[in-house]
């Protein structure tokens, strides 16, 4: 597709501006098309709109600072959400949970988990690695 090289630019600038305001005027402007053309070449090429990608990034972001101990309502403001409550409403669709079960959840399968590596004894360090990864994936 001809059009690949700035459709990946325009994701890349996504991907570095996603706590920020992102238009698709800006994006269909750094990729030399049209909004309507950009839109629909951007669905094409990555299965998905520029909108919901950049709530997919915001998301993936807040897990992990949520699982860091920070605050919703500052986890909102950090990757981009207008307020808490537009925060927890993207969250849920994406989720399908809110944050605060996503919270209770994977603190539960961690610590169901981290019992079990005591009773294993203390792992190598890419153990605890995979640990906590499989401890940021919700089943």
């Amino acid at each position: 597709m001809k059009q690949s090289m700035p459709l990946t630019e325009a994701r890349a600038f996504i991907e570095a501006h996603f706590d920020e305001p992102v238009t698709l005027a800006q994006l269909a402007e750094l990729s030399a098309l049209s909004v309507s053309r950009f839109a629909t070449a951007f669905r094409q090429q990555f299965g998905s709109s520029p909108y919901r990608y950049l709530c997919g990034l915001r998301i993936e972001r807040a897990q992990a600072l949520l699982l860091a101990g920070i605050p919703g309502s500052v986890v909102a403001a950090e990757v981009g959400f207008f307020d808490q409550s537009h925060f927890a409403r993207h969250f849920k669709r994406f989720c399908g949970m809110t944050p605060s079960m996503y919270l209770k959840r994977s603190r539960a399968r961690c610590s169901a988990q981290g019992s079990s590596v005591l009773l294993r004894g203390a792992g190598t360090e890419d153990e605890s690695a995979d640990q906590r990864t499989l401890c940021e994936e919700i089943a």
